[in-house]
């Protein structure tokens, strides 16, 4: 069983930047597909970034590109999403997210089977 943990999530406001923290327990996770995903009231949870348990590729959404990135740090199992340049458009819960698979880097949820609870991000105009 593996358990994430978001933090850093908040208010800023717009052109600022939040990076949040995934920090996972239970399995080793380093073999693991990572993700970020949000969701914002009435929408369905959508992908912002993903990267492959080795580091070596990554996605991103259209709407996130050259603002955000991914990053991991397997021997302390967190995984980080750096968000700059943040646009009201980018509030939501954002979620991180574990694909135990071991299949191609997932762009949907239903790729993805560990879920944390989620962190508010808000920015305001």
């Amino acid at each position: 069983q593996v358990q994430l943990v978001e933090s850093g999530g908040g208010l800023v406001q717009a052109g600022g930047s939040l990076r949040l923290s995934c920090a996972g327990s239970g399995r080793i996770f380093s073999s693991y597909n990572m993700g970020w995903f949000r969701q914002t009231p009435g929408k369905e949870r959508e992908i912002v970034a993903a990267m492959a348990w080795s580091g070596g590729r990554t996605y991103y959404a259209d709407f996130v590109k050259g603002r955000f990135t991914i990053s991991r740090d397997s021997p302390k199992n967190t995984v980080y999403l750096q968000m700059n340049s943040l646009e009201p458009e980018d509030t939501a819960v954002y979620y991180c997210a574990a694909d135990s698979s071991g299949y191609g880097l997932g762009h949907n949820a239903d790729d993805y089977d560990y879920w944390g609870q989620g962190t508010q991000v808000t920015v305001s105009s």
